[in-house]
């Protein structure tokens, strides 16, 4: 069946080049979620925020039907959509990451700044999402595999590969200039 999708801002990087910033049909099997929809375009659903079914805000159980029109949104920086519904149940109260095996200097420069963040070079992804979802902390990644596992349930995909612009992501995607 075919669904019409939109993705905006940063999840385009995310998509194939034909699938960016624009409006596109996708085949999908009946009875699929879109949360898997939309995480068989490659985008994690931990990079999401708002999504709209046919103008509706829904939640990632939200099954697709043919000829569906589907809006996805990344964090919103200055647009309060506190009474749409919200894909987290509840925000993470306290700021705290864990960092995958590749981020060392990252993890340095974030404890530098007094942020709550636990690495180790030897952890492989089933014991990251544990520890995350245990201690309830954000994963930091290069690696979008991890975030498409359905126990993860906070995390960003780092977009440079440059430690010093890895943290200018981090301090501006999760608003930490404020802590």
């Amino acid at each position: 069946m075919q669904v019409a999708f939109r993705f905006y801002e940063e999840l385009n990087d995310f998509l194939p080049f034909k699938y960016r910033k624009k409006r596109f049909e996708y085949n999908i099997a009946t009875n699929t979620s879109v949360k898997d929809a939309i995480e068989s375009l490659g985008v994690p659903h931990t990079e999401i925020d708002l999504i709209l079914v046919n103008s509706n805000s829904v939640d990632f159980s939200c099954n697709l039907k043919e000829g569906d029109h589907v809006s996805v949104y990344p964090k919103f920086e200055s647009f309060d959509i506190a009474e749409l519904t919200k894909i987290r149940s509840e925000p993470l109260r306290k700021i705290k990451f864990i960092l995958d095996v590749h981020l060392g200097k990252l993890a340095k420069y974030l404890r530098l700044l007094g942020f709550d963040t636990l690495y180790h070079n030897n952890l492989d992804d089933p014991e990251i999402i544990e520890i995350a979802k245990t201690e309830k902390r954000i994963i930091l990644t290069r690696d979008l595999g991890i975030l498409k596992n359905n126990k993860v349930t906070h995390g960003y995909w780092l977009r440079s590969q440059d430690s010093k612009e890895q943290l200018k992501e981090v301090i501006q995607r999760f608003d930490l200039k404020k802590n």
